[in-house]
């Protein structure tokens, strides 16, 4: 009897240590470039702290929020403060999603298509730009800055949602074409000049540093508006599981790395 006493209390102890050393998995939904990239190098710091992180690749910027409001994620890394704001905005209070890492801002850019150079724009010629509210808002503002176009007086990046249809003056009448984030660049052969956020550019082989006619200044309000943030639910704003994230994203380690790495040149800039 104290041998059957004694074995089932090593069972209870075995089971208890090997519950208290389990590792708790944290899936994040990312766009490939640089969110997903930056991500896989915190695996390993993560598993050090007791957590293995599950990456989702999405292509498309509509689909993660709602499945991290679902629970299908954990958590999501691909977007700014005014594109979570309107996906607030659209949904009642249970699905909506609070912004917990700031990690880096990625400069709009803009890009040559079939023509060259800025200096060579000419009447009706087309520019591209990202359909979705925010961002149509963030490409127009450019486009503004550029001297190209004329938006109205006081336009608020943070909470303002423009489309073509705001724009004031269009002296050169240029065609503004609406097309997916995750479009533009393949719109490239067809528009004359394109506005792309940099993990897209990134992702084609562009590099926004090199290739870039005009970008955002990351000095600007642009740089902390636009800062791309990791998003979890309300509820888990304040978990441990967020704690290690955030403190493995904002590390040395992660810092170094966006600003040494080649193809991020002036196209990922880290904001911690």
């Amino acid at each position: 009897m104290k041998k059957l006493l004694a074995l089932v209390l090593s069972l209870a102890l075995a089971l208890l240590c090997t519950s208290a050393f389990a590792t708790q998995t944290i899936v994040i939904g990312a766009t490939t470039t640089p969110h997903a990239e930056i991500l896989e190098l915190i695996k390993d710091d993560l598993a050090a702290l007791g957590y293995e992180l599950d990456i989702q690749i999405f292509t498309e910027y509509p689909i993660p929020n709602p499945a991290t409001a679902s629970g299908d994620l954990d958590a999501n890394y691909f977007q700014h403060i005014p594109y979570l704001t309107a996906y607030n905005n659209g949904v009642d209070a249970s699905q909506q999603l609070v912004a917990a890492i700031p990690v880096h801002y990625e400069p709009y850019g803009i890009y040559a298509g079939t023509k060259a150079s800025l200096a060579d724009i000419a009447p009706g010629d087309s520019i591209a730009v990202t359909n979705d509210p925010s961002n149509e808002t963030r490409a127009l503002n450019l486009l503004a800055e550029a001297g190209l176009i004329t938006l109205p007086e006081n336009v608020d990046l943070l909470s303002d949602s423009l489309t073509k249809l705001d724009i004031v003056e269009n002296p050169l009448n240029l065609e503004i074409v609406e097309v997916n984030a995750e479009l533009l660049t393949s719109t490239l052969q067809d528009v004359s000049f394109a506005v792309i956020n940099g993990n897209f550019a990134i992702s084609a082989g562009l590099k926004p540093g090199e290739d870039a006619l005009l970008l955002e200044d990351a000095s600007g309000q642009a740089g902390i508006i636009y800062t791309n943030y990791v998003v979890v639910r309300t509820a888990d704003e304040n978990a441990p599981w967020v704690d290690a994230l955030r403190s493995t994203l904002t590390s040395d380690k992660v810092r170094t790395y966006i600003l040494e790495h080649e193809a991020y040149a002036k196209g990922v800039i880290p904001v911690f």
